[in-house]
């Protein structure tokens, strides 16, 4: 399984065709105290780049974009009745939708953990 990482701070974690999305922990210490979120359909035929799911915190809304194209195939329904472990556990409990992909070579424009710390310092 590997995880790789948007520059608007989104993760998604790939399992075969299969993978998981959720906001970094960068993101989750920008937007503050997280209060609601909205949740993708399942089944929702969705594109690399397109707004899934909406984060709303104590400071700011925000969007959550797919990192790929698919299929939505689970929203994390916890995050309706707690969407504070979008900041407990953003990397785990916290994440947003699942989805199949439908084509993991738009993976290779992601950046790895190590790349993704290192943009993230040079935003200071």
């Amino acid at each position: 399984m590997s995880t790789k990482y948007t520059q608007d701070h989104e993760w998604i974690k790939v399992d075969g065709d299969s993978a998981t999305v959720g906001i970094t922990d960068y993101a989750q210490e920008q937007l503050g105290e997280v209060v609601f979120v909205e949740l993708p359909d399942t089944d929702r035929e969705i594109g690399q780049g397109e707004e899934v799911a909406v984060i709303e915190s104590v400071k700011a809304a925000g969007e959550v974009k797919s990192p790929a194209s698919g299929v939505v195939t689970a929203s994390n329904e916890l995050l309706n009745d707690e969407p504070g472990k979008v900041n407990e556990d953003p990397a785990g409990d916290g994440w947003f939708f699942k989805l199949k992909l439908s084509d993991a070579s738009e993976l290779d424009s992601l950046m790895d953990e190590s790349a993704y710390s290192e943009y993230v310092e040079s935003l200071g």
